[in-house]
């Protein structure tokens, strides 16, 4: 089959790439800069190489596409899946879903729609992915993407290494339904409002933000003192270069270890959301008209956290679809009129 350059244009949901000799890897953070992106362990950065709504766009009359990388990382794969999931959709549909062993090295796309189309690749949301090559029996052209751009920042309920496959994370479900180019920046652990990050997303074409904070912080990081400051300044920092651009802020969904039982700094994810609302309405009275506030308990609650989760906190594939859902409705729908 015919291969095809792994341009810079194939590449949507990235924020850089990285290139080395015959591959090339999506990162979502700058890797050029990874030295300003400290954390314990470069916990940050792990999920950052991590390719999670990142994918390749391209228009091809192909029925048979392979995309080829570096051997995938040898480590199990989560919720118990046999293999590492790549997705093939075109608009809105999910078209298939092919799984790779540990260790393997190309996803098959077969038998796929006659004609022209264009197509997304999304790659899987678990693991770093180095692309070695693109093939098909038909040229694969990249094309370019005109819908609105979604940027969206989270911890680990963002990152949803749990989703049945990368094309059903809430984030990918929800911007597949809306017609908007996703770039998701859901760091499992790492949501700790680094104002690093938020240089980042200020850096980053955006026509809606949305800023879903407070779960990997109730941790200890921030505290009822700094907490609400590090959302003030997150938001300030981006409004630096997204004056007027529609902005949610998102507060934590239900956890029941800490909605009332302070953790070691005696904050509480209910004390977290009171304190998140009340930055809303100090921003929005300085003229902030652009910026919304929704309680994370109106997209997922303690009733679904108790029906979808194993360990009150992460939703299964099968809870992160209805998050998708409650999502759309509660913020999207208030974001994009």
């Amino acid at each position: 089959m015919p291969g095809s350059v792994l341009v810079d244009e194939l590449f949507q949901g990235h924020v850089e790439l990285q290139r080395g000799e015959g591959w090339v890897k999506p990162w979502r953070l700058p890797c050029s800069r990874r030295a300003l992106f400290p954390s314990p362990d470069e916990g940050l950065l792990a999920r950052a190489e991590t390719t999670s709504g990142v994918r390749l766009r391209f228009a091809t009359e192909s029925r048979q596409v392979r995309l080829c990388f570096q051997p995938l990382p040898t480590t199990e794969p989560a919720a118990g899946r046999a293999g590492f999931h790549f997705d093939l959709t075109t608009g809105a549909d999910l078209v298939q879903s092919a799984s790779v062993a540990p260790g393997g090295d190309e996803a098959v796309f077969a038998d796929l729609p006659a004609g022209d189309k264009i197509v997304e690749i999304w790659l899987s949301q678990e693991i770093p992915v180095a692309l070695t090559g693109l093939e098909g029996d038909a040229p694969c052209r990249p094309t370019a993407d005109g819908r609105p751009r979604w940027v969206t920042y989270g911890s680990s309920l963002t990152h949803c290494v749990r989703a049945h496959s990368p094309a059903r994370t809430w984030p990918a479900l929800v911007a597949r339904r809306r017609g908007l180019h996703l770039t998701s920046l859901g760091f499992g652990g790492q949501c700790h409002l680094d104002a690093m990050v938020g240089m980042t997303i200020a850096d980053l074409p955006a026509d809606y933000i949305t800023l879903k904070l407070g779960i990997n912080t109730i941790s200890g990081s921030l505290s009822a003192r700094s907490y609400p400051a590090a959302v003030v300044a997150l938001v300030q920092i981006i409004r630096q270069k997204h004056p007027d651009t529609p902005i949610a802020l998102v507060s934590a969904i239900g956890y029941p270890p800490r909605e009332t039982d302070p953790n070691p700094v005696g904050y509480t994810i209910g004390a977290q959301r009171r304190d998140m609302e009340d930055v809303h309405g100090r921003l929005q009275s300085l003229g902030d008209t652009n910026l919304i506030y929704v309680n994370g308990l109106e997209v997922f609650d303690l009733d679904l956290i108790e029906r979808y989760t194993e360990d009150q906190c992460h939703p299964d594939g099968d809870g992160i679809e209805i998050q998708a859902e409650n999502f759309d409705r509660a913020v999207m729908d208030r974001l994009l009129t």
